[in-house]
């Protein structure tokens, strides 16, 4: 479904700002395909999601979607086949707007001034009762009034409703209180399994780099230093991972945010003291 073939992206080149953002970064991801990305910041993921949406030009390599070379078309034409969520939970959606309206759109149903017809209510209710926060029964509501959860979980649900090719979430969870978090990754998991979608997900969560999806990545200096999968993800822990980073990327992970707690730093400190 996605291929990235050495792809490179340098910033302000032959200046004294010059920085490789990406570096000859190869990626296949089949069909359906769920895999989550994890990496110190700086490491370039936001930056090979720009590459794959289309912000930018990439100046060497290729990006193929669905088997199409798409490295040179531009973002707006991408976004007809792909979704991407953000870390703000204000992103997204139209606030101005009810939920209904929202959906409409999300659902190709006309323009700003179009409105959801009787069929299209009833469908979207079904979609909604999903999220278990009963917008259902909230359709003529401005989306402005919800909460920061609600409204990441009806933008994941907007991404989602003509389900794209490709799913790029961008640490879409990372400004949600825990409990609220757990909810959209479980919508997340269940939307994305149900329709079969391949997706990539940005995380700081070391946890959540081994149980979302089926694959992990590691990322470090735009490069990918790890790949794993199958029997071998799941056999791993945070400890092991971190590992294999300092194995692939010839140091250690810097980034006090891709451990999960305080608790969970100290036990990997632990560890290493005692190596």
């Amino acid at each position: 479904m996605l291929r990235l073939e050495h792809i490179s992206k340098t910033f302000a080149p032959g200046t004294v700002n010059e920085k490789p953002a990406l570096q000859d970064l190869s990626l296949h991801l089949e069909k359906g395909e769920f895999a989550t990305i994890v990496g110190s910041n700086g490491a370039g993921k936001s930056t090979l999601f720009n590459a794959i949406a289309g912000s930018f030009l990439v100046d060497s390599g290729s990006v193929t979607l669905a088997g199409q070379d798409v490295t040179f078309l531009p973002e707006h034409q991408r976004a007809k086949h792909m979704s991407r969520l953000f870390q703000d939970p204000m992103g997204g959606t139209a606030p101005g707007m009810t939920i209904g309206e929202n959906l409409a759109l999300a659902a190709g149903r006309g323009g700003w001034l179009s409105r959801p017809t009787r069929e299209d209510r009833e469908r979207f209710r079904e979609r909604l009762r999903l999220l278990n926060m009963g917008l259902e029964d909230r359709m003529d509501q401005p989306v402005g009034l919800l909460s920061g959860g609600q409204r990441q979980a009806l933008t994941l649900l907007m991404a989602t409703m003509v389900p794209p090719w490709l799913l790029l979430l961008d640490e879409h969870t990372a400004a949600l209180d825990p409990a609220t978090a757990e909810k959209v990754l479980e919508l997340t998991r269940r939307i994305t399994r149900e329709e079969g979608i391949t997706t990539l997900m940005i995380t700081h969560d070391m946890t959540q780099a081994l149980t979302m999806g089926s694959r992990t990545l590691m990322m470090d200096s735009g490069r990918i230093v790890l790949d794993v999968r199958g029997a071998e993800r799941e056999s791993m822990t945070v400890e092991d991972l971190l590992r294999r980073f300092r194995e692939g990327a010839g140091r250690a992970l810097e980034d006090d945010r891709v451990l999960l707690s305080r608790g969970q730093k100290k036990k990997v400190e632990e560890n290493e003291e005692n190596v």
